[in-house]
């Protein structure tokens, strides 16, 4: 009866939770579009982002904003803002599945080979400079996708020792497989033109400068909504398997046809951030575990909660490596890095006083 009480009281402050982050998430918002070589003033943002919502239009019709401060905001900032908010949402995201499956805290799209096997597709269309579309999707993400998948399979396979997934084991087989993988992308780096090569260097130490336009984000949202509907709607068999996989079966859980669909589903999340912003690690390392600190494991909160605070934090990122060098812009993969590393670190020391996700 305790039990149920305190399950009743967690839940009912999961909307408080919601609405804090939400808020945190609009605040983080206004401050990137802020930021930047020109900053501009909040209300010739706040009435420029009005301007542009039915209904909210007619109160602002007479209001002046420059044509300069208008475009850079909505041309060049806002797109690179919101795909700063989607690629974190969907890293984190994807950290969320994978942990869940391998019951593992430092489980996620970087450790495990997830965002590697993407960069290795991506890589190889921009040096092979292959450019086909099908349906809307670009080569690119294709490639992207087929990467990452392969990768987390094979690390997930090799690690695999019966019906569990040892922590060592996985950690060592994404790191092998992960340093394989960074030699034939820095093959790809020796090959590559000078015209290639320098952005490439620079896509794949993770940088949001190429997201100044609305086509990057047209060209992930479809594939971020579906990935995100698809895990939540297999929240409760996540919660499940954290159980353990014999117990998930005993409550009918078809287990490894649940495991292969988030699978793929993570694969499809880390695919799509990568092919726009290149090698953003950490964020789903960090996001999920924060996030379950601050919620909970459960998976129905937790992940709406980590898509938020991933995109948030992001931003934030972002955000900071647009004026941490003055006039320069340092690649926000660098940023989330030096967050990220040390709180790797710190679970790994964690783990040895023992760690349930």
């Amino acid at each position: 009866m305790k039990t149920d009480t305190e399950h009743l009281k967690r839940v009912s402050h999961w909307k408080f939770y919601i609405i804090g982050l939400l808020l945190s998430f609009v605040v983080i918002l206004f401050l990137s579009l802020n930021l930047g070589y020109s900053p501009i003033p909040y209300d010739d943002i706040l009435t420029t982002l009005l301007k542009h919502i039915p209904l909210l239009n007619t109160f602002v019709e007479n209001v002046e904003i420059s044509k300069t401060a208008e475009i850079i905001i909505t041309q060049i900032r806002l797109p690179r803002v919101l795909c700063g908010a989607l690629v974190g949402s969907a890293l984190a995201t994807a950290g969320v599945i994978y942990q869940g499956i391998f019951r593992n805290p430092m489980a996620d799209p970087y450790v495990i080979g997830a965002s590697t096997g993407a960069t290795v597709g991506s890589a190889l269309v921009l040096v092979l400079g292959v450019g086909l579309s099908f349906f809307g999707v670009n080569t690119l993400q294709i490639f992207a996708f087929v990467g990452s998948l392969i990768t987390v399979i094979f690390v997930y396979n090799i690690s695999r020792v019966g019906s569990r997934v040892p922590v060592t084991t996985l950690l060592l087989v994404g790191i092998a497989v992960s340093l394989f993988l960074n030699a034939i992308v820095t093959y790809l780096q020796t090959i590559a033109s000078d015209r290639i090569l320098h952005g490439l260097t620079f896509w794949i130490i993770g940088s949001l400068a190429p997201t100044e336009n609305w086509d990057k984000v047209w060209s992930i949202l479809p594939f971020i909504v579906t990935g995100f509907i698809v895990s939540y709607l297999y929240s409760r068999n996540l919660n499940i398997l954290a159980l353990g996989e014999e117990q998930a079966q005993h409550l009918g859980v078809e287990t490894e046809k649940v495991k292969m669909i988030l699978i793929v589903t993570g694969a499809l999340l880390t695919a799509a951030a990568v092919s726009i912003s290149g090698l953003i690690g950490f964020v789903g390392l960090i996001i999920p575990h924060l996030t379950r600190v601050l919620i909970g494991p459960d998976h129905r909160i937790l992940l709406p909660t980590a898509a938020i605070v991933g995109a948030s934090f992001l931003m934030f990122c972002d955000a900071l490596s647009r004026v941490v060098m003055g006039s320069g812009e340092a690649p926000v993969g660098i940023i989330t890095a030096l967050s990220g590393a040390p709180f790797f670190v710190y679970l790994l020391r964690r783990k040895k006083k023992g760690y349930s996700v």
